[in-house]
């Protein structure tokens, strides 16, 4: 098995941005997943990406917790400008990943972190993405 490979968001990142970006910025959701281990619902805020007609969630930081919840639970929750759904979720292999950065950094590398985040994970296999599927 490959070796986690993960970013630390800086601290205002993870403490001050995270909690207020879902209400401040339109393009930002809510996620919440049950945890692999407790089974607890866990929730962080995310960019979702819609592109070519289908919705993805990317992991600019690399293998991040939520990434590892979401690859085992399979479904989870987008609390999106107030509307909440559930959802599936089918990780894209990574051949198909550097289209969908592209788009992504396009749409998301002037938030704080995202284009010097992918600059220090520059191999698209560090970036796991999920396709969102209606539940």
């Amino acid at each position: 098995m490959p070796e986690r490979v993960y970013r630390r968001p800086p601290w205002a990142a993870r403490t001050i941005g995270a909690r207020l970006a879902a209400r401040f910025n339109r393009s930002v959701s809510r996620l919440s997943i049950r945890g692999r281990v407790t089974g607890r619902w866990r929730t962080v805020s995310v960019a979702v990406l819609d592109q070519d007609g289908h919705r993805y969630l990317l992991a600019a930081h690399g293998d991040t917790d939520w990434s590892r919840n979401l690859r085992t639970a399979g479904r989870g929750r987008l609390e999106t400008n107030g509307r909440v759904e559930e959802f599936t979720a089918t990780e894209v292999p990574v051949g198909e990943l550097p289209p969908l950065i592209d788009a992504y950094l396009r749409r998301y590398g002037r938030m704080p972190t995202v284009a010097r985040t992918f600059r220090a994970l520059p191999d698209p296999a560090q970036h796991p993405t999920f396709r969102i599927n209606p539940a």
